[in-house]
């Protein structure tokens, strides 16, 4: 099991003063989320990467399906040569309450289901370099000569997460194509419910008879560990590991009428990741 943290709030700097405070508190990952419009997450990362040498740096979620994916591509592979290899890519849907239509996004379910396809399709074409061309639905990518970036440092590529229906054959279909899942538990239904560790041992089990494609895969699970209680975050997080969970985000969202005391944020960070 890695332990990562994510950012609930806060400008370039405060990222770069939490991740250093993380890398020396012993955890793997620091993660910011990827607003509409508000604190860009690739300079926080960038910010992050300059005053750190270990920790994975990454997003918490990037909605793919309104970026345009030749900037994202851009933007992944620069921070990836500065940081020497250490970006984690997390892509999904995106929650359309976050500000979508007040900025004229797409919000319709399906076709964001096809700007993410075609935007991956797109995003991992271009990290392995020209002559590159795509022809989409929504997308048609020409190849170019024209100063083309170098490629990232991880190959074949940066690893990425992919918020996952389960168990939605579509939704899992894409999941399968990449290096990991952020499990989104849907009802038949159509309703959300939380995630259970048997629910991780279904999409572990799923995810070994299914996947073909080379390399590790991620199971990611997130939640809230008392820092001030080791044994008994050990306890909570060593479940989710048991179950075949890979990674343990800890996320002290708060809400946007009660957000996360900075204070506090920092006092969870440097008490350091659940004890394995």
């Amino acid at each position: 099991m890695k332990y990562g943290f994510v950012l609930p709030s806060g400008d370039a700097r405060t990222a770069a003063e939490i991740a250093r405070a993380a890398e020396q508190a012993g955890w793997d990952g620091f993660f910011v989320w990827e607003p509409v419009w508000g604190i860009d997450a690739w300079v926080c990362l960038t910010a992050a990467a300059m005053v750190t040498e270990r920790i994975r740096l990454g997003t918490m979620i990037t909605p793919l399906s309104r970026m345009r994916p030749w900037k994202l591509a851009s933007e992944t592979a620069t921070l990836d040569n500065f940081s020497h290899g250490r970006v984690i890519l997390s892509v999904g849907l995106g929650a359309v309450d976050t500000g979508f239509a007040a900025f004229g996004e797409v919000t319709d379910r399906k076709n964001r289901a096809e700007l993410l396809d075609e935007g991956l399709d797109i995003l991992t074409g271009l990290w392995r370099g020209q002559p590159f061309s795509y022809t989409g639905r929504h997308y048609q990518v020409r190849p170019t000569e024209f100063m083309p970036p170098p490629p990232p440092v991880q190959q074949p590529c940066i690893p990425i997460w992919v918020v996952g229906a389960w168990n939605r054959p579509k939704s899992m279909a894409r999941v399968l194509r990449y290096d990991g899942i952020l499990p989104n538990i849907m009802t038949p239904e159509g309703d959300h419910r939380p995630l259970t560790t048997d629910d991780v041992r279904d999409i572990k089990a799923f995810v070994d008879a299914n996947r073909t494609e080379p390399g590790p895969f991620d199971i990611v699970v997130e939640g809230e560990t008392p820092g001030s209680e080791p044994h008994k975050a050990g306890d909570q997080v060593r479940a989710w590991a048991e179950a075949g969970a890979t990674w343990w985000i800890e996320a002290m969202w708060g809400s946007p009428e009660n957000p996360s005391d900075p204070a506090a944020v920092r006092r969870r960070v440097e008490q350091g990741p659940p004890p394995t």
